[in-house]
């Protein structure tokens, strides 16, 4: 089982689904471009893309030999995974994505759009922390926006920016693979305050149905793997045994 976080965290964002899952697969944890501990990583880009991101991913998967494997992400890391299930479907054996981007509905868009023009004006570290509020605004969203932004210590201003710069690739990529025919089995987990994201996973699983199944957590909101560990890896694990 291979691991893909989201913008702004780390590898650590799994720590509560290894010990969960590690008895049932060989896991593999990856801190993508600039996050975690993968810094300085060769070759070097002034702005970054869909393809990039995916190409650090891939050569990392090959160097360790994976052929074939389950794929989980999370946020923003969903879209990674559906590149590399684009570049590489035989790879797949199946896709779960907690808190995915589907869809760039005018929320979505605002996000991407405001973000880029406040980078102008604005700290980076304000931007991030200003999103992850406006994302998991309630209290019991607390432990999860802490973790996040501890994990995002670790980006420097630069690299923010280049991540930043995904936008411009993010809403062509976003709508092809929501139009593309689904062929590998995917299990979409969504908090039910997840109230940026949920909407557009709704409309991906009716689309996508049967391969496409949602999970929605009552009062959870869009880190629902931090937020109700257990309840999660349980919803996960269950479907992985149906499937």
């Amino acid at each position: 089982m291979l691991f893909i976080h989201g913008a702004g965290g780390s590898s650590l964002t799994w720590k509560y689904q290894v010990e969960a899952f590690k008895t049932h697969f060989n896991l593999l944890l990856i801190d993508m471009r600039d996050h975690g501990y993968s810094k300085d990583i060769q070759p070097a880009y002034d702005t970054y893309n869909f393809d990039i991101i995916a190409d650090d991913l891939l050569r990392t998967i090959d160097h360790v030999g994976v052929t074939k494997a389950h794929f989980i992400a999370l946020s923003l890391g969903s879209i990674i995974l559906q590149k590399l299930n684009d570049r590489r479907p035989q790879m797949m054996t199946t896709m779960i994505m907690s808190g995915g981007v589907f869809k760039a509905d005018w929320r979505i868009s605002s996000f991407a759009h405001s973000g880029k023009f406040l980078s102008y004006i604005m700290p980076f570290r304000w931007i991030y922390d200003s999103f992850i509020l406006i994302v998991m605004p309630r209290k019991n969203h607390a432990f999860s926006r802490k973790q996040y932004r501890k994990q995002s210590l670790k980006l420097k201003p630069n690299e923010f920016l280049k991540w930043l710069g995904l936008y411009k690739d993010f809403f062509s990529v976003v709508g092809k693979f929501y139009n593309s025919e689904l062929k590998t089995p995917s299990l979409l987990v969504n908090g039910s305050q997840d109230h940026v994201f949920l909407d557009a996973a709704k409309r991906y699983a009716k689309k996508h149905a049967p391969l496409a199944e949602l999970v929605i957590m009552e009062g959870r909101g869009h880190l629902c793997n931090l937020e109700d560990r257990k309840g999660f890896n349980k919803i996960v694990l269950s479907w992985l045994g149906k499937v």
